[in-house]
């Protein structure tokens, strides 16, 4: 629950909190978001159609061959966060969407807990809730989602993180992401030198 999730990601302390969830729209496909709750970097996970996907008929408990099943959504926060230095990937808070049913693989895989919010309360994503409002700019209501590719959903990512946000002294996400890692990077080698 979200209530035991650390106080350095309430207060927006660090780096390395996140807050995920799905932007689902027009027949169904999806892009998966996870945005960092103190710089507001940015990451768009590609969710591509599963093989079989409009050729295999529905089935009740069946494969979700829309792209964001739960086994899918694992295996691409995966592969999304594979060359993340550890201390930027220390936990996610996701909504309760049976997307991330599977979530018991994703601490399990990558050391990351995971925490859910309370029903009906986006205010307690409230950063991913902002970013959606940009996203939109990107990918308007009623817009196909399937026909972005993993290279074009990265761009607007990369737009959205080179940004300079108010809240973040007119720094983008980029920089204030960079800035911290230079920072513990500094810190480390003071204490070893």
């Amino acid at each position: 629950m979200i209530s035991r999730r650390p106080a350095e990601a309430q207060y927006r302390a660090v780096p390395g909190h996140w807050e995920g969830d799905l932007i689902i729209r027009l027949n169904r496909p999806a892009i998966g978001t996870l945005v960092d709750r103190s710089s507001r970097f940015t990451m768009l996970v590609h969710l591509p159609r599963e093989q079989g996907y409009e050729l295999m008929p529905r089935t009740k408990n069946g494969p979700a061959l829309a792209g964001y099943g739960a086994v899918t959504m694992a295996n691409a926060l995966r592969k999304t966060v594979t060359d993340m230095p550890a201390r930027l990937w220390r936990s996610l808070t996701w909504d309760r969407g049976k997307e991330l049913s599977d979530h018991t693989r994703v601490p399990v895989e990558s050391g990351v807990k995971v925490f859910f919010a309370d029903p009906h309360s986006p205010w307690q994503r409230g950063t991913h809730e902002n970013t959606n409002g940009l996203l939109r700019e990107y990918f308007p209501k009623g817009t196909d989602l399937s026909r972005w590719s993993a290279g074009e959903i990265q761009a607007v990512a990369n737009a959205l993180n080179s940004r300079p946000r108010k809240m973040l002294g007119w720094k983008t996400p980029t920089e204030a992401l960079e800035e911290y890692l230079r920072s513990v990077q500094q810190s480390s080698l003071a204490t070893t030198g």
